[in-house]
């Protein structure tokens, strides 16, 4: 039985797992936005969420904290868009945009650093749904549904009472 056991496997070892989200998180702090399974976003999450959470804290401690817990993944490269046809990469720096662009960005944040948008499309292979896991952008809210009007006792009656006016009037 799984009782008191949070998270999800994956089909993946611990180490395994683990030097996934490391991946997932510096993918993420450098992209901003990645993609990837509807499960692994969720996990991947929960990991990067706590990731600034302690970046927050500031001071030498919460980046030795954040060094740890990155595994030493300090450098992602990413395409280089100008130059198409060197296929280029530039190295971004994890840490430095950790503490230096996230942090002021969500210091009047308590939580709530990413977002999950499900995608319409399938994985390849496994037909497994998909999503973005995307950093929240500095200003955006959360944006609340529009709740269903409530109706009051009055506002029932009457239309009890119309409803009933119109049956009578139309025989």
């Amino acid at each position: 039985m799984r009782h008191q056991k949070s998270g999800r496997k994956l089909n993946r070892n611990a180490s395994h797992r683990a030097a996934m989200f490391r991946n997932m998180a510096a993918s993420l702090i450098a992209h901003e936005r990645i993609s990837t399974t509807v499960a692994k976003a969720k996990e991947a999450r929960k990991f990067v969420e706590r990731l600034i959470t302690v970046a927050k804290r500031g001071g030498l401690h919460a980046r030795r904290l954040v060094l740890s817990r990155l595994g030493g993944k300090q450098v992602v490269h990413i395409p280089d868009d100008t130059d198409k046809e060197k296929k280029k990469t530039i190295p971004v720096k994890i840490m430095p945009k950790l503490f230096d662009v996230l942090v002021p960005r969500y210091k009047d944040r308590k939580g709530g650093y990413t977002r999950i948008l499900k995608r319409a499309y399938v994985r390849l292979g496994d037909a497994a749904p998909t999503a973005f896991l995307e950093l929240i952008k500095e200003g955006d809210t959360a944006v609340a549904k529009p709740a269903a009007p409530k109706v009051t006792e009055p506002e029932a009656e009457k239309k009890s009472e119309t409803v009933a006016d119109d049956k009578a009037g139309g025989e």
